[in-house]
């Protein structure tokens, strides 16, 4: 399990959506995220989601150049804690994180790793709920979460 696990705005959203926020917690203990990302939540986040700044702004602003705020935020901070793992769901900032060699996951991600680790029973009731949201998942995406999550 990585030491720092950082967070997208996504994520939040999606496991908000769903009642599952907490899962974050049970798979990974504390997360971090960014004041970028928090005020995009729009929510009070937890006590087990830590708020941290990246310290180079200016790298951060060369992320924006290619991905939104909250992305480059969390990219820009995942830089600075080396052998974090960031937990992003766009397809573009997912690409451009993995060509900085910055560890990833998508929130899909996490509800398999649940199901890896017995937190939770079985993969298919949540993605039956992230399909009531406005969640966009392909089939493929789908068909091999639960393929990585034995179900």
């Amino acid at each position: 399990m990585p030491d720092i696990v950082i967070a997208d705005t996504s994520c939040f959203i999606l496991l908000s959506n769903i009642n599952e926020l907490s899962l974050l917690h049970k798979v990974y203990g504390e997360i971090i995220t960014t004041p970028q990302i928090a005020m995009e939540f729009g929510s009070i986040l937890p006590d087990w989601i830590k708020i941290k700044s990246p310290a180079d702004y200016q790298k951060q602003q060369i992320l924006e150049l290619q991905i939104d705020k909250g992305e480059a935020s969390a990219m820009a901070l995942a830089l600075e804690l080396p052998g974090s793992l960031i937990i992003l769901d766009d397809l573009r900032a997912r690409v451009l994180a993995e060509q900085l060699g910055i560890s990833i996951t998508g929130t899909l991600g996490v509800i398999v790793k649940a199901k890896l680790n017995g937190i939770i029973p079985s993969v298919k009731p949540l993605l039956s709920k992230i399909k009531q949201t406005n969640f966009r998942v392909s089939s493929i995406l789908e068909e091999l979460a639960l393929k990585q999550a034995g179900e």
